[in-house]
C-alpha cells in the first residue's frame, strides 16, 4: 500500500474535510456500482471509522455517484470513467486515520496520480 502523510489540522477545529483527486485511473475501476460501494466502505473500515449506511447511484451512460455515511461523518465518491477521474471527499470528527483510507482507495482504484487538499472545518470552536 502506498505510504500517504496527510497534515493535522488545528486542535480547535471540529474535524478535516480532505478534498482527494484520483486520476488515471482504468475506467473499469471507476464503472461498478458494487465494486466501488464495497471499495468506499473498505477505506472507511480502514480508516478505523465506524459505516452506518451508504448509497450509490450508476449514471448513464456512465459514472457513478455515492456515499458512506460514517459515524464520524462521510466519504462521498464522483466517477468519471471517461476521464479516468474520480473525486473523493472525506469529512471526519473524531480520530481516525485518514492516510489508511486515502492510500486503500489510490490501490482500489489503480490511480497513477493522486492529489489532496485538507481543510481544518469549525475551527476554534473547540476549546
Amino acid at each position: 500500500m502506498k505510504t500517504v502523510n496527510i497534515p493535522t489540522v488545528s486542535p480547535t477545529a471540529l474535524g478535516r474535510h480532505l478534498l482527494l483527486e484520483l486520476s488515471g485511473c482504468p475506467a473499469d475501476a471507476l464503472k461498478s456500482v458494487a465494486g466501488l460501494e464495497a471499495c468506499m466502505c473498505a477505506a472507511a473500515e480502514a480508516m478505523g471509522a465506524t459505516v452506518v449506511t451508504s448509497n450509490f447511484h450508476q449514471f448513464s451512460p456512465y459514472g457513478v455517484s455515492g456515499v458512506v455515511i460514517i459515524q464520524e461523518s462521510h466519504l462521498t465518491l464522483h466517477t468519471w470513467p471517461e476521464h479516468g477521474y474520480a473525486a473523493v471527499d472525506i469529512f471526519t470528527c473524531g480520530e481516525i486515520e485518514l492516510e489508511k483510507g486515502v492510500a486503500q482507495l489510490q490501490e482500489a482504484l489503480q490511480a497513477k496520480r493522486a492529489e489532496y487538499k485538507v481543510h481544518a472545518r469549525g475551527v476554534g470552536l473547540l476549546k
